[in-house]
């Protein structure tokens, strides 16, 4: 069955890094272009980070930029989203997404920046 499985997800406090995880199941990663998103409460669902396949140029939501790093493993077959300086508005539910119809949402991981 084709989906992605995310984790990595906490509660952290404001200045703290996070790293969270998605695994393919089903398919390669680096065959597609990857994407997270995140959605918080009572907002839309917005996309964060974007790694393109072909080439892996990445492509970030100005909010995140030079705080937040997509990459992927092609041996693992995951892709990565290294959080640092989270900001209480980074708190969300953060999704990992492949650029097909094929791959459905995954469930999601909580992240919760609070002091």
């Amino acid at each position: 069955q084709v989906r992605v499985v995310e984790s990595g997800g906490g509660l952290v406090q404001p200045g703290e890094s996070l790293r969270l995880s998605c695994a393919g199941i089903g398919f390669r990663v680096t065959a597609l272009t990857m994407s997270w998103y995140r959605q918080a409460p009572g907002k839309e669902r917005e996309l964060v980070a974007t790694i393109y396949t072909p080439g892996s140029a990445t492509d970030y939501a100005d909010s995140v930029k030079g705080r937040f790093t997509i990459s992927r493993d092609g041996v693992e077959n995951t892709v990565a989203l290294q959080m640092s300086g989270l900001q209480v508005e980074d708190t969300a539910v953060y999704y990992c997404k492949a650029l097909s119809n094929y791959v459905p949402w995954g469930q999601g991981t909580q992240v919760t920046v609070s002091s």
